[in-house]
């Protein structure tokens, strides 16, 4: 039956995008986690934010015909709110549901990219490796005579230069096994030479995977099942395999309102690329585990080190509007710095997203390939994630303001210039009076015992250093700061 007919079985728009949402499922624990002085999941402002987003998003099933969609919104180690709207099939009049199972497509990269630092940190591969050191038959034609070996890192940066794809696999849905995958790669043309500019690529990832499963001795899914699915309790997840609790997939809308059904189709060789299941539930967990300091162990999947490596910017789009670390794609929206991936298989799209500085999380999961699960995201974590980021916003221990510091305030002077002290706000900055312009003052930022700390958005100079004030018989002569000193100036 398509999308239309059921519409036209429905007696009113509210049926549709009001009654077939489900309740709830506030402030799930994922892990335990430190106490928090009240459950986000109840602040009256984030209540509001998901009364006002949940209106919007039936009115855009409603309006756009979308069979249905999963949210959740992930705080630190807890899955604060996630709900179905809309239907996981429409025959059957199944409603959405928080374990409802989505083709997750691309968001397999992220497990595949933490596989290969999983086994970097056991010493048995390195990011600079050249593959053909893994798999002796990796070879293609490359974009130019004198091109490097790729690399693993080369592959899970996007910066390998190699071809998109692994042959027609999207237009017949026929996915290539491993041995074919093999096969055609002497055939395979790069584009792009190694590191010349950022190119999706799902054989890259094809390839890494493979590189899994040979330096790790089983398949790419039993790895993920043993490593990640386990060690997180991600129960409701699987590698291409069927299961009753999936959501049908449906094709986009067409111009008579009706949309296709979409076969189940396995990823096959390519299953690293794009073969991934799971759930809203099991992806919060995933996305918990990228706040978790520490060594690796237990359900801290990779070391704080190795997460900074993924998180952080190594390959940047010609344009610099955006870059690429290790499987995560980064963005910066509106001053902030997003990480995350999206994923569409036939019938699917999906979008995680993630603000590490305010350890929340985005997931939006959709069994249709017209439903922009990006630009979801982006509401739903300007309305209920802006909200539980300022419900769980800790505020620094500061020092309080001593009138007594403003003593230090005045001119220094250095072999490299001078330096201005002054008190703004009851507050120390530093600025330099020889500049061109003012713009930003410095911050010194009290720590205590007479201790500052320079703070400012650049990381040029001493930035992050201790600051301190050298007194004799009372005057303050001298301004440290690092392993540099500035002589107190004085003044007429």
């Amino acid at each position: 039956m398509s999308v239309q007919a059921v519409l036209k079985k429905k007696s009113s728009l509210r049926q549709m995008g009001v009654l077939c949402t489900l309740p709830i499922l506030a402030a799930l624990l994922l892990a335990p986690a430190p106490s928090q002085a009240q459950n986000p999941a109840a602040d009256p402002d984030v209540q509001a934010q998901i009364g006002l987003f949940s209106a919007w998003l039936d009115g855009q099933i409603a309006i756009r015909g979308l069979p249905g969609i999963v949210v959740g919104v992930v705080s630190d180690q807890e899955l604060v709110w996630a709900k179905g709207f809309g239907h996981a099939d429409l025959d059957s009049d199944r409603h959405m549901q928080t374990d409802t199972r989505f083709r997750m497509a691309s968001h397999s990269k992220l497990f595949t990219a933490t596989s290969i630092m999983q086994l970097r940190e056991q010493g048995k591969v390195r990011l600079d490796d050249p593959v053909a050191d893994y798999l002796p038959w990796f070879g293609f034609q490359s974009a130019e005579p004198d091109d490097p070996p790729v690399t693993i890192e080369h592959l899970l940066t996007h910066s390998s230069g190699l071809p998109r794809e692994a042959g027609s696999h999207w237009s017949d849905l026929d996915f290539p096994t491993a041995d074919e995958v093999r096969e055609l790669m002497s055939d395979r043309q790069a584009p792009f030479s190694p590191e010349v500019r950022w190119k999706y690529s799902n054989l890259a990832y094809t390839i890494a995977g493979m590189v899994v499963a040979e330096v790790s001795g089983m398949s790419w899914a039993e790895y993920l099942q043993q490593n990640i699915f386990d060690p997180l309790g991600m129960s409701s997840s699987s590698v291409d395999r069927e299961d009753p609790k999936m959501a049908t997939g449906y094709g986009r809308r067409m111009p008579d309102g009706t949309r296709d059904v979409m076969p189940f189709v396995d990823a096959r060789g390519m299953a690293s690329a794009t073969g991934l299941t799971s759930t809203v539930e099991d992806m919060a967990r995933f996305v918990s585990a990228q706040f978790r300091q520490g060594r690796r162990g237990g359900d801290r999947l990779l070391s704080t080190g190795s997460l900074r490596e993924m998180h952080r910017v190594r390959m940047l789009e010609s344009t610099w509007t955006s870059g690429q670390g290790i499987g995560f794609s980064v963005r910066r929206v509106d001053g902030k710095l997003i990480i995350g991936h999206g994923g569409g298989y036939p019938g699917y799209t999906t979008n995680t997203s993630i603000r590490l500085d305010s350890k929340l999380g985005v997931i939006v999961l959709t069994n249709t390939n017209d439903s922009n699960p990006s630009q979801i995201a982006g509401q739903l974590m300007s309305t209920v994630g802006e909200a539980v980021a300022s419900a769980t916003a800790v505020e620094p221990d500061k020092v309080a303001w001593d009138p007594a510091w403003a003593r230090f305030a005045g001119a220094y002077r250095s072999r490299g210039g001078e330096t201005r002290v002054l008190v703004m706000n009851e507050r120390l900055v530093t600025m330099s009076p020889w500049s061109s312009s003012i713009g930003n003052p410095t911050q010194l930022e009290p720590i205590g015992d007479g201790l500052f700390r320079m703070m400012a958005p650049t990381g040029g100079g001493p930035v992050g250093e201790v600051v301190r004030f050298v007194e004799e018989n009372g005057e303050v002569v001298r301004m440290i700061t690092g392993d540099s000193f500035a002589d107190r100036v004085r003044e007429n």
